[in-house]
């Protein structure tokens, strides 16, 4: 934990340089700030440098926990030592949304934080994207900590190909693919017309599926600059697929790709909702509002497909930009892109969510009872990519589920009894649970979650992690037995 905040205090170290850069008048407090997490972060190490360093299934679910909470929690430090944000409450809302990739903002004009403050915000977003843990399996070696207990606690999906044999090489590769992306991403946005700053920050935020933007009115604001939103677009689809199989095709391997049966259903799922979405934004949507909402292309059969696309890749991948407001284009829209908030991407990618391959097990775990129902003494195991899948999996992806959709439900409960009507505590719950970041009603797209009271604000935290880290790994702390010695 003590390298992890020494790890974030190197990230603010580089956002304090962009408030240099651009002479935001913030500099020594970014500075201050990163001073601050390094000598917590470098304090906490000295004093367990010399204690066991063997990390088992329990530790790991341990420091993965709480090193999140741990870092969202010296996160604030940016926030409050700048003023950016007033109240510890609304900082550790804005950096636990940066880090669990949500996308959820307090903030209601965005475009007056100083440049190194917002730098920092989407910089949470990129570190949290693949998972803070995963970047510290590469430097664990170095104290003698193996990382393969972290990686099983943080990893998104119910499981993955490692790429490599060594968990450290395999955090490397994927670390080197995310870098790659992210670097891509800037210049295309910054050769298509963005600022090179709105480029990077819009890069960190689209790898990591996140959601910050550098605009108040979001990726809204360069609607009449369609090449920026079809990179987006390309960089969202990216980033919701399995990174291994971004590994696959920089090797040459295309041919796991295209059998690969979750990335196939993603595709399908993106193809087939966007067409459903862009003929009802084309044929039914209000004209008067999108017409508002961007005057230049309103009618034409352009606007309906990139909007639709740009709008379920950013619910399913669970991004939370915003090119338009969807629950502005019919009430079916509305309650569509709802239902899209409990899809999620793929297992491996940055996205949050259920994700598609639980779907699919669930799908073909449920077509597989039938014929048992008809043949009870068939041995009929459920298959992925053509290999049985061991009972264990399936069982724990239907636990997933059941869990899931309680947690959603009490989320819902909870929102209630603090006051948010019944859209909003519906939208608010699952947003926050998979990681979306826009919701329904008051914490719509176009709206921000700066009005919810304080406890709404935490409960919403609380939510945001659990969904992050997969449920089990924070849930788990709360039963008696994962705290006995046997």
């Amino acid at each position: 934990m003590g390298l992890l905040l020494v790890v974030n205090g190197g990230f603010m170290l580089v956002a304090s340089l962009v408030s240099f850069i651009y002479q935001d008048g913030v500099v020594f407090q970014m500075f201050l700030a990163a001073l601050a997490a390094i000598v917590a972060g470098g304090g906490i190490m000295f004093f367990t440098i010399k204690h066991r360093k063997e990390i088992q299934k329990k530790e790991g679910y341990i420091v993965v926990s709480f090193g999140w909470i741990f870092m969202a929690l010296v996160g604030t430090l940016p926030y409050i030592f700048t003023g950016a944000i007033p109240g510890f409450t609304n900082a550790f809302f804005e950096t636990m949304s940066g880090y669990t990739t949500t996308g959820a903002s307090i903030l209601s004009d965005i475009e007056i934080i100083p440049k190194g403050v917002l730098f920092w915000r989407s910089i949470t977003h990129w570190i949290g994207g693949m998972g803070i843990i995963v970047l510290a399996i590469a430097i664990l070696p170095l104290l003698g900590i193996g990382g393969m207990q972290l990686f099983a606690a943080e990893a998104p999906g119910p499981g993955g190909d490692k790429l490599h044999p060594r968990i450290t090489d395999t955090a490397k590769r994927l670390w080197l693919i995310y870098v790659g992306y992210t670097l891509a991403e800037t210049l295309l946005l910054w050769a298509a017309g963005m600022t090179f700053f709105d480029a990077i920050n819009h890069s960190l935020s689209t790898l990591s599926t996140g959601g910050f933007s550098t605009k108040n009115a979001s990726v809204a604001y360069w609607n009449s600059q369609p090449i920026i939103q079809y990179i987006i677009i390309l960089f969202m689809f990216l980033a919701g697929s399995n990174f291994v199989l971004s590994y696959f095709a920089f090797k040459g391997k295309f041919q796991k790709i295209l059998r690969d049966e979750e990335f196939k259903l993603y595709s399908f799922f993106i193809v087939g909702l966007t067409l459903i979405a862009a003929g009802f934004i084309y044929l039914f949507a209000n004209h008067e509002t999108a017409a508002i909402q961007d005057p230049m292309v309103w009618g034409s059969f352009e606007y309906a497909i990139r909007h639709g696309l740009f709008q379920v890749l950013t619910v399913i991948t669970t991004t939370g930009f915003v090119s338009a407001d969807f629950t502005t284009w019919t009430s079916f829209l509305t309650i569509f892109f709802f239902g899209l908030m409990f899809l999620g991407g793929s297992a491996g990618s940055t996205a949050g969510g259920i994700k598609v391959v639980r779907h699919l097990i669930m799908i073909k775990n449920g077509i597989m009872e039938f014929k048992r129902t008809l043949h009870p003494s068939a041995i009929l195991p459920v298959r992925y990519n053509n290999k049985a899948i061991q009972q264990p999996i399936v069982f724990n992806v239907l636990a997933f589920f059941i869990l899931y959709m309680l947690s959603f439900i009490v989320g819902v409960l909870v929102f209630s009894l603090l006051g948010l009507d019944f859209e909003t505590s519906l939208g608010g719950a699952a947003s926050t649970l998979g990681n979306v970041g826009p919701a329904l009603g008051g914490l719509g797209p176009v709206e921000n979650y700066g009005w919810l009271p304080s406890g709404a604000k935490w409960w919403a935290s609380f939510l945001m992690l659990i969904g992050r880290l997969e449920l089990f790994t924070v849930l788990i702390l709360f039963t008696p037995f994962f705290w006995r010695n046997r």
